[in-house]
């Protein structure tokens, strides 16, 4: 009887220093009872609501401490952070906002840790040294102004909450008279916010070999370090390294954070569209939806980024969005259509070439001028279009290829009616956001298409072999996709948040 009085008296408290334990760390009584059990991983929408228009909800954060989130509205004439109060997350409140133009131009990326939101904040003129401006997230107060490389274009914090990481693109001007670096600036928060803004040069010297494997150089008489342009940062769940998409460059460069040294630079490669695997639409002038094999390559050109790791191997994931540079300045111009007079198809290479230029195949597709005449003669031996119209999964380590999604999201969006046909000329649904949670013993992957305006969720706990899960509805152009464990959630169960940039709609979904 003294033993089993011993045993249950243990039990008790056991449970009551786990309880407390999680309390502390921000859990509620509910929070407690849900996160007990086994979650769903299917979503449902919950909460939405409206900020504003075009730009009024572009990227989000959320800070567990207040329970607000933190939004950035670039949207006609605002440059603020819009706060939200999700306390209940299927009635999101307006609270307030952080007014951002005494820091410098437009701000373009938010992130949250330990009670602290971190913006990126470009300059007025947009080439000039940008901002990183750090407020408390109750009173929302600025405790820090730091500056950092040409147009920080994405901000994070190290899970440990030691470092804000930021992109630094440091896109040239519309004329291309003036092309700074692009960079990736690295703040200490336990050092005053002392920051090493980390440039490219030391890879000048491996152009060549670079460029042989698929990266790109072709800024108008711009050096490697300002030919680079980063863009999204994921960083590694022990805060050691960050791997960041080079998009304009198609590459990924890898950043040991303690040493604040990059130490790689993956080249990505291209995508054979030939393959009956990776068909797609080319055409937003063919009658209809018409899914083909064909002579042209993808370059993946990855916007967002995420990391995870799997048996001690961390795996990158891209959204493999594609861009082009648009600048008057940039001659001769880097996009035409196949069908443009001046996109000459090599006879051997192309022995159907009049046919390949109608606009029922590929003469409506978009490609770059800056690659596919291998032999100099001057016409296109090899087509090269922009994104990849997929996600990819990448050894972190290496740079291989481990998985892409293929042709899977435009033939599941026309499977649901939701392939925006308009669009195929360009990139297709064009997957931009992406984003990884933990749903009780699964890991999900969230990828957000700006075009289908929409977001897939897949099964990666084995990341060898994704399983897709579900389609999610969003507002117009989901730019922002944030994921809520739910530990830190305010309802006690895993949230996902989409914002949309082009309606300025925030929708709140949570597991079933």
């Amino acid at each position: 009887m003294r033993k089993l009085s011993f045993l249950l008296g243990s039990i008790v408290l056991f449970a009551s220093c786990a309880k407390e334990e999680l309390k502390n760390n921000g859990a509620t009584d509910q929070s407690l009872q849900l996160s007990a059990r086994q979650e769903s991983t299917t979503f449902k929408e919950i909460g939405s609501i409206n900020i504003g228009s075009t730009g009024a909800a572009e990227i989000s954060a959320y800070d567990a401490i207040t329970k607000k989130l933190f939004v950035v509205n670039n949207s006609a004439g605002n440059n603020r952070i819009e706060v939200l109060d999700i306390s209940n997350p299927a009635a999101p409140v307006l609270v307030g906002n952080i007014n951002i133009t005494a820091y410098g131009g437009f701000v373009n990326s938010v992130a949250v840790s330990n009670g602290k939101v971190a913006a990126a904040i470009e300059a007025t003129d947009k080439v000039s040294a940008g901002k990183v401006v750090i407020f408390n997230t109750a009173s929302h107060a600025a405790i820090a102004v730091v500056t950092v490389g040409s147009l920080p274009d994405m901000v994070t914090f190290t899970p440990d909450g030691k470092y804000i990481l930021t992109a630094n693109e440091g896109e040239p001007n519309d004329a291309y008279t003036i092309d700074p670096l692009g960079t990736v600036s690295i703040i200490s928060v336990e050092e005053d916010y002392a920051v090493t803004t980390l440039n490219f040069s030391k890879f000048a010297s491996q152009a060549a070999v670079l460029k042989a494997k698929g990266f790109r150089l072709f800024g108008k008489n711009a050096s490697f370090e300002q030919d680079v342009e980063p863009e999204y940062i994921a960083v590694s769940a022990n805060s050691n390294t960050a791997w960041v998409t080079l998009q304009e460059n198609n590459g990924v460069a890898k950043i040991d954070i303690a040493t604040k040294n990059i130490t790689e630079i993956f080249p990505l490669g291209f995508k054979d569209y030939n393959n009956p695997s990776n068909t797609i639409d080319p055409s937003d002038q063919d009658g209809g939806i018409n899914f083909a094999a064909l002579p042209v390559k993808g370059m993946y050109l990855p916007d967002a980024i995420a990391v995870n790791s799997f048996n001690g191997t961390p795996f990158i994931y891209t959204a493999n969005e594609g861009d082009a540079r648009e600048w008057s300045g940039l001659t001769p111009v880097e996009t035409r259509r196949v069908n443009h007079s001046s996109v000459v198809l090599d006879p051997v290479a192309f022995p159907n070439a009049a046919a390949l230029k109608t606009n029922t195949q590929l003469g409506r597709l978009n490609i770059t001028t800056t690659l596919g005449d291998t032999d100099g003669d001057g016409d296109y031996d090899e087509l090269y279009s922009y994104g990849a119209r997929s996600f990819s999964i990448w050894n972190g380590l290496t740079g291989e290829l481990v998985f892409d999604s293929k042709n899977q999201i435009d033939t599941k969006a026309a499977e649901l009616g939701k392939y925006p046909d308009g669009r195929s000329d360009d990139k297709g649904c064009e997957p931009e956001g992406i984003t990884i949670g933990r749903v009780g013993n699964n890991n999900l992957l969230f990828v957000g298409l700006e075009r289908a305006n929409a977001v897939m969720i897949y099964d990666i706990t084995n990341p060898i072999k994704p399983k897709y899960l579900q389609w999610l509805n969003t507002g117009v152009a989901p730019e922002g996709v944030l994921f809520v464990e739910a530990a830190k959630s305010p309802n006690g169960r895993s949230l996902f948040i989409a914002s949309s940039e082009n309606d300025g709609f925030i929708k709140i979904y949570t597991t079933n």
